[in-house]
């Protein structure tokens, strides 16, 4: 496999890396998510006009620069090794992903507001009862009319707060864990039945509990075919979890050079304790999980094309070194700072909470193994 970057893919880092270097330093960060918005709506603006890069990963036609997955790493590394908390994971990878994924009839029109910075969305697929499984929905869709009437509730919406639309997911037929019968609609957030309870999240984000109570939404509102969604919301959440697996990499980078550092300036006995020995195998052995999970990542970023057992399996064989590497490159950091790590005022704290979330975000280390073992074996996951 190639692993070389085109010009345009490496100009787009080093265009990312410049703009956050010059303004999203930490203490800037530390302010806007202790502000009562949460975020700063002028970075937002910046990277669809300035910079341009929320129409990095949609095609020309559509009006973006013609990338695709490997240009949403490429971003989504640099907003790992920033803590960027503003929602393009839930815009443009998962909005515009449902949007261009399924020939959705307003897809060109929602995408070219999503590039302007326009429109943002939120996915409210996760409900208190169903974990990691995507079809356990209690959520309904009853057709009534032309349209549809949903009911339910939606936990832990990521960046609902900031949202213009909602990608929900809700049952139109079978039983609650049946893989038929999943619909996937397109909802306004302010629209008639929608109530949402907004809170922050410990690693800097935001996130809402949504109740749909009787929310009425015509037939234009459902993205693919009623029913038969399920292949649909696990292709983009594959591509989501690749795009969250490029974000650890670049928290987990600077967790580690961050460590490297920090041994260097420390001291004990009258020198530094990056002499120690045992101290210099651990940091190895930090670097080595950061390396492996990059290689794991773009591996995984690469296989999204493929066809859809081959592509889950690449996924999920990611998301386990990256879990895996969050819990043992966090956990070391810290140690090796001691307890001034998880001060708020020292930024090595906030990488070691973003990386504990991302252990679990999209499903879990055993989750994922479980998925790999069955999609390999065919056991049950």
């Amino acid at each position: 496999m190639d692993f070389s970057f085109t010009d345009e893919q490496s100009m787009l880092r080093d265009t990312v890396a410049s703009y956050l270097a010059d303004n999203y330093a930490f203490d800037a960060r530390r302010a806007a998510i202790r502000s009562d918005a949460g975020w700063r709506p002028e970075v937002w603006k910046a990277f669809a006009e300035e910079l341009g890069i929320l129409g990095a990963p949609f095609s020309e036609e559509l009006g973006g620069l013609g990338g695709g997955p490997v240009e949403n790493m490429v971003v989504m590394e640099e907003f790992g090794k920033a803590l960027v908390v503003e929602p393009y994971m839930g815009t443009v990878v998962i909005g515009g992903g449902f949007l261009k994924h399924s020939g959705h009839a307003a897809a060109p029109d929602l995408i070219e507001k999503i590039i302007g910075g326009e429109a943002i969305f939120a996915f409210a697929y996760a409900e208190p009862q169903a974990r990691y499984t995507w079809q356990d929905l209690k959520t309904t869709a009853v057709k009534d009319g032309t349209g549809y009437v949903i009911n339910g509730q939606k936990a832990v919406v990521v960046g609902a707060p900031w949202a213009t639309h909602l990608i929900v997911t809700a049952r139109t037929g079978g039983g609650q864990r049946d893989a038929q019968g999943v619909s996937v609609f397109l909802v306004d957030k302010n629209a008639k039945g929608v109530t949402t309870r907004d809170y922050p999240t410990v690693d800097g984000q935001r996130a809402s509990e949504v109740t749909f109570e009787n929310v009425s939404v015509g037939v234009e509102a459902l993205i693919g075919a009623e029913g038969h969604g399920l292949p649909l919301v696990e292709k983009v959440m594959d591509e989501a979890i690749a795009a969250t697996c490029a974000e650890a990499c670049g928290v987990l980078r600077r967790l580690q050079e961050g460590t490297v550092e920090y041994t260097r300036t420390r001291k004990q006995f009258g020198v530094p304790i990056s002499s120690f020995q045992v101290l210099q195998h651990r940091m190895v052995d930090m670097f080595i999980q950061l390396e492996q999970s990059i290689s794991m990542t773009y591996m995984a970023t690469i296989r999204l094309s493929d066809e859809a057992h081959a592509r889950a399996q690449a996924i999920s064989a990611a998301k386990v070194q990256i879990g895996k590497a969050c819990r043992f490159v966090g956990q070391n950091a810290v140690q090796l700072h001691g307890g001034m790590a998880i001060t708020d005022e020292m930024a090595i704290g906030h990488y070691f909470k973003r990386a504990t979330m991302i252990e679990g975000v999209f499903g879990s280390t055993d989750h994922h193994l479980a998925r790999y073992e069955a999609l390999s074996f065919g056991k049950a996951a």
